[in-house]
């Protein structure tokens, strides 16, 4: 396979003929099972190269009574390798700071510092050796490409440069693809209004960011006067959150850019995190294998569940020698399938993307609902204005979920019965989907804030709940 081997060496001189669909043609479209194959003797290298350099590995297989030696197939790996969380990370790091017993380079090798922002808690550090950066930035290269983006594209990173790994991922990718990087940032007071005014004097191919920025860029853009459709946009990629695989939100930024949505981003510990990613022919997300080894799992047993199923991704490196991450089990929810794509890669396939954290999912009445499934319905709305609030009671007897959209200035514009239609309407989509009836509040537009990053749009607070439950009685 082309360039494939551990630890990794690119040519950093390689690109792939201009009219070229794929990076890699050999390691994107092989046979399946071949690429298995492939990946168990990677596999076998992976564990051994950990087994020699990591204490909390060693250790940790130990206990579960594993060894490289004995790895033999795919099931073996899956069977015999316990999952690794966070919360392992975070115990190694703190019995061995600021890095960690896991981290496998010295740390004079160190290229790149990130973490996470420790508000809960104890920040975890990722520490990224300078060859896994160029072994990142060939990765997200490689990846970008399939999403149609190509050297000499003008990439606008419309993304908080600080310790989150996404928009640094995403300036290495296309620094390594000879695009024009343009790290706009985000974040600042006034950035939303001065990147329209620089997406219109630069009209770059492609934009990185979240959807809830997307959204709000658009919108502040009409106000200023532009049409979000004359930047020129041909590929809008994403990652940070849910929506750019849910139909409404990926078709409302399409509309309102007239440019191509795909799906990225999978965790900030597995960097090259765009390992899922769509590409310029198939939506959804790509399980791109031979960087990093992909199990979609039931998160009670950690087996791999069949395709057709939804689990929780479970994260292996396949390329990363400086705190490689093996079986990392991430909590998020999907579904993934192993059929045919339009793009002609013989990866598996995340239809509709990820769908959000398994701790993110709250219970209504023995009803598991989760927050993309909301919004999946909401965006849908003709009337909707663009932003919601979820707000979930357990008090009392009975748990209760109250829905608060806003209304579009058109529909507000309309009068009490437009937005009366808009709340049965919403009530009735919601109970279509989830089963459950929900109370519905319609706000005037630009009730909630926007935001230059993740959007936080669950609410679990009782006290909150009864004062707006109070408003709709009366």
């Amino acid at each position: 396979m082309e360039q494939w081997s551990f630890p990794p060496k690119f040519d950093p001189d390689y690109r792939p003929p201009a009219g070229s669909r794929y990076w890699f043609p050999k390691r994107e479209t092989m046979p399946a099972a071949d690429r298995d194959h492939a990946i168990l003797e990677r596999l076998k290298s992976v564990t051994r190269y950990a087994w020699d350099h990591s204490p909390m590995y060693r250790r940790k297989w130990e206990e579960a009574g594993f060894h490289p030696d004995q790895l033999k197939s795919l099931e073996d790996f899956e069977s015999r390798v316990p999952v690794l969380t966070k919360k392992d990370l975070r115990e190694s790091q703190a019995k061995t700071p600021p890095f960690g017993e896991y981290l496998c380079v010295p740390e004079s090798e160190i290229h790149h510092i990130h973490g996470t922002s420790g508000t809960t808690g104890r920040p975890t550090a990722f520490a990224i050796g300078r060859e896994d950066w160029d072994s990142i930035a060939n990765a997200h290269a490689r990846i970008m490409w399939g999403m149609g983006l190509r050297p000499g594209d003008t990439i606008f990173i419309s993304a908080i440069f600080s310790l989150y790994m996404g928009s640094w991922g995403a300036l290495s990718g296309a620094e390594r693809l000879r695009a024009k990087a343009f790290p706009f940032g985000a974040g600042a007071s006034g950035m939303t209004a001065r990147a329209a005014m620089w997406l219109d004097l630069t009209r770059p191919q492609g934009l990185y960011a979240t959807p809830s920025f997307a959204l709000r860029l658009g919108e502040v853009a009409r106000t200023e006067g532009y049409d979000p459709r004359q930047f020129g946009l041909k590929v809008m990629f994403f990652s940070g959150e849910p929506g750019a695989s849910v139909p409404a939100v990926r078709d409302r930024i399409a509309d309102m850019y007239g440019a191509r949505v795909i799906d990225c981003g999978s965790m900030a510990e597995v960097t090259p995190f765009m390992n899922i990613s769509g590409t310029a022919e198939t939506d959804g997300m790509l399980l791109w294998q031979d960087i990093v080894y992909t199990e979609v799992c039931d998160p009670n047993t950690f087996h791999r569940v069949p395709y057709g199923q939804r689990g929780t991704p479970v994260y292996t490196h396949l390329e990363r020698t400086s705190q490689p991450m093996i079986r990392l089990m991430s909590g998020d929810l999907t579904l993934w399938e192993n059929g045919p794509n339009p793009c002609g890669r013989t990866y598996p396939r995340l239809p509709q993307g990820v769908f959000g954290r398994i701790d993110d999912m709250f219970t209504i009445r023995g009803e598991n609902v989760y927050p993309s499934e909301v919004e999946a319905v909401i965006a849908k709305l003709a009337d909707y204005g663009g932003e919601h609030r979820i707000v979930i009671s357990r008090d009392g007897t009975m748990d209760e979920l109250l829905v608060r959209v806003e209304a579009s200035a058109e529909c507000v514009a309309r009068g009490e019965a437009a937005q009366s239609t808009l709340r049965t309407t919403t009530g009735k989509a919601l109970q279509t989907l989830l089963g459950l009836r929900a109370k519905v509040e319609i706000v005037p537009p630009n009730t909630f804030p926007r935001t230059d990053f993740k959007a936080r749009r669950v609410i679990d607070d009782r006290e909150v709940f009864r004062e707006m439950n109070a408003r709709l009685q009366d």
